[in-house]
């Protein structure tokens, strides 16, 4: 399951975000948001994380994570509307998953 959430995690493009509720549909776990924050906080940093973001366009890390992150997007030229990222322009949209996954 982990490795499944971080290979979505790889495609989404430069310039683009998605929330942790839609890698977990794209990766085939829908409902399972928490654990893909908790795949991207396993990972060796080689990954896009901070293309990753809570409901909304929201940064849900802490303090200079949560900084760090604001800072990686807006280099790639990704716009705020305030705390929030402009979903409208920067959403990513993955291909339509078929089948559902257990989880258990």
């Amino acid at each position: 399951m982990l490795e499944e959430m971080r290979r979505v995690v790889a495609k989404i493009p430069r310039g683009k975000v998605a929330t942790y509720g839609a890698v977990a549909e794209a990766a085939g776990f829908p409902g399972n948001a928490r654990r893909v924050a908790w795949a991207l906080a396993k990972t060796d940093g080689r990954l896009p994380w901070h293309r990753v973001l809570g409901a909304g366009g929201k940064i849900l890390l802490p303090r200079e994570a949560g900084a760090e992150q604001r800072i990686r997007l807006q280099a790639e030229g990704v716009a705020f509307l305030g705390a929030k990222v402009d979903m409208q322009r920067h959403e990513h949209r993955f291909p339509a998953k078929r089948g559902r996954r257990i989880v258990s």
